[in-house]
């Protein structure tokens, strides 16, 4: 169990949250939600130590796997090693073993060390310690040959799969996972899901997947009115109960005003005359009669309306026998495409999706000419303009600038009056407008993106993982907008209720090929479905396969 006595933190005149005391018990699956800003991150580094409280007390079991952050800490390491040192007693135990087999004179007191900790590794299951290690490397997406490489060979996304991979291994009594899903493509968040639902000790989690909340989570712990308030049931649940229980305060809350009205029109009325007593029970009524403050919610959901200027022609984007490989550090080439044609007409809602490393990212580069392929062509359609949200959120901010003044220098005719609006739709309200870009953090950076989208009114927009940085309101609030928008959407997203709620196509980068198929993300799995039941592939009506 993780017991919170009066843990209180604040940064000067901020408060994150005051005097929280709250139990985290064995068996139970923890959500940990607020908005971007609240003190989530904040609150599971106090947990694990990582920071200290202002004031109160925490206690934890003695094994916690903690999802570490800092994804070039062990870049020295080999892989499969910095899966292992997420059982801290274990590791230790190995490294000591290890030190002392190559001693070039073993002592008696030595050998009796070494049985201790030959102890210690047959505790700690050390002696399947590698193959377990293995396993939970191949379930994260790492393939067996590269276990033994160091991790500085692997790049950022698989090196955050490494510390997902760590910070599972072990058999931890307790698990805090701060943002898990973060460069996991589908599948991978799929296992993740299934492992955590296996998890018979207490996990505490942050993520900004809906979907991925909803299939975990037995609880909801929400940082909300400066405190931590526990729910039960996933995190839909919890919004529905929050919802009912501030409109039920609201509701009495009415009728108490309306009956205070009255009471205090008698007292206005008869306070002076005949009926004093009756007045002073009146006086003694209101009193009793009090409202219940309803403090002010630090939920806040922005607003995005993705307009267009004009309307594009109706082919927007052609794209024919596209080719792209890259060379590798090893000095081999690696085809990413061949021979890859895809045709884009107006109004469509595509999904890119697929594993990482197969080429998402490649392909909506050399759709917005930011990429050239090896051979063939790309070809954008009549008065098109084309919105585009990077994977590297702070790709294209300039920095030391401040908020208002980047987006200004992308305003043609606006006044202030509009920017100002824009910014505050995107929670730059007052004095966060003068904020310094490179002082932004990720969810700040990805809406500043998206107030710049909003202001050009794009015809097309094509996004490369838009949801990445952004919390549950925000993810929220551009699913509406992309529902609503006008123009044709392409995405890149490892998000699912973003991408079954607003793409009408699919196009699916697998190890074979590319699937391009017409319709919906959930028509699109009971098609896969059919087809593993079946071993028939579906109707060419249904599904286009374009192999690589």
């Amino acid at each position: 169990m993780i017991a919170v006595n009066g843990v209180t933190k604040a940064f000067g005149a901020k408060t994150l949250f005051e005097n929280v005391s709250v139990q985290f018990t064995p068996g139970k699956r923890y959500g940990l939600t607020g908005p971007n800003g609240c003190g989530k991150s904040t609150f599971i580094r106090i947990l694990s130590g990582e920071e200290d409280a202002n004031r109160g007390t925490i206690s934890l079991p003695r094994k916690v796997g903690v999802l570490r952050q800092d994804q070039f800490h062990f870049n020295n390491n080999r892989i499969i090693d910095t899966v292992l040192m997420g059982n801290k007693t274990l590791w230790a135990a190995l490294e000591e073993r290890e030190r002392l087999y190559q001693e070039p004179d073993i002592t008696i007191e030595m050998g009796m060390r070494l049985a201790e900790l030959e102890g210690t590794v047959a505790e700690e299951n050390g002696y399947v310690a590698e193959q377990q290690a293995s396993e939970l490397l191949h379930g994260i997406g790492i393939p067996e040959e590269q276990h033994e490489a160091l991790m500085s060979t692997l790049p950022n996304d698989l090196k955050f799969r490494v510390l997902v991979a760590q910070s599972l291994f072990g058999d931890p009594d307790a698990l805090l996972l701060d943002e898990p899903t973060n460069y996991l493509d589908l599948e991978s968040i799929h296992w993740l899901e299934e492992r955590l639902h296996e998890f018979e000790g207490t996990l505490i989690v942050i993520s900004h997947d809906r979907h991925f909340l909803n299939s975990v989570c037995t609880h909801i712990a929400d940082i909300d009115y400066d405190t931590i308030i526990t729910y039960t049931g996933n995190y839909d649940a919890m919004v529905e109960a929050k919802i009912q229980g501030r409109e039920q305060i609201e509701s009495v809350n009415r009728d108490k005003a309306k009956k205070i009205a009255q009471l205090q029109d008698f007292v206005a009325r008869f306070g002076a005359g005949q009926r004093a007593s009756q007045t002073q029970s009146r006086v003694k009524e209101i009193k009793r009669l009090e409202l219940t403050e309803l403090k002010k919610s630090n939920i806040q959901r922005p607003y995005i309306k993705l307009d267009i200027k004009r309307q594009s022609g109706r082919d927007v984007i052609i794209a024919k026998e596209l080719s792209k490989s890259y060379l590798q550090p090893d000095g081999s080439m690696k085809q990413i495409f061949e021979d890859l044609s895809l045709q884009f007409t107006r109004g469509e809602k595509v999904a890119v999706i697929g594993n990482n490393g197969l080429g998402k990212t490649t392909l909506l580069r050399m759709l917005v000419r930011d990429l050239v392929p090896d051979s063939g062509t790309v070809t954008q359609g009549h008065e098109l303009s084309i919105g585009y949200f990077p994977q590297d959120y702070k790709e294209g901010i300039t920095p030391g600038m401040t908020v208002y003044q980047w987006l200004e220098s992308f305003s043609t005719d606006e006044g202030q009056e509009v920017l100002r609006g824009l910014l505050g739709r995107m929670l730059f309200s007052g004095e966060d407008a003068h904020k310094k870009t490179d002082k932004l953090s990720g969810g700040e950076s990805a809406r500043l993106i998206l107030a710049r989208l909003m202001l050009e009114q794009p015809n097309v927009l094509i996004l490369d993982e838009p949801t990445n940085h952004l919390d549950l309101e925000a993810v929220s609030a551009l699913a509406f907008g992309l529902e609503k928008y006008a123009g044709t959407a392409i995405f890149v997203s490892h998000d699912r209720e973003l991408v079954s709620e607003v793409a009408t196509r699919i196009i699916a980068i697998t190890e074979e090929g590319v699937a391009d198929f017409a319709g919906t993300y959930e028509e699109y799995l009971e098609a896969l479905e059919h087809e593993k039941k079946t071993g028939k592939k579906a109707s060419m009506k249904q599904m286009a396969m374009t192999w690589a």
